[in-house]
């Protein structure tokens, strides 16, 4: 490893942009053990999943439907 880099030519990253936002989010322990479930099943990281769910979501602009009673 060199004791000095030279960033002079260095060019910012062209997708800093779509790089994720961490944040605290409170869910059932049903929900989590849900997807932990699923991750074990598919080899996929549980957060993984619930991102992609969510951006799935997002993507076709589902509307949540409830109904109280």
């Amino acid at each position: 490893m060199r004791e000095e880099y030279d960033f002079s030519n260095a060019k910012k990253n062209p997708y800093a942009k779509k790089i994720k936002q961490q944040i605290t989010i409170n869910l059932d322990n049903n929900v989590i053990e849900y997807f932990k479930k699923q991750s074990s099943e598919c080899g996929i990281p549980y957060q993984t999943l619930i991102n992609l769910y969510l951006s799935d979501c997002a993507a076709n602009k589902r509307q949540l439907k409830l109904s109280w009673q």
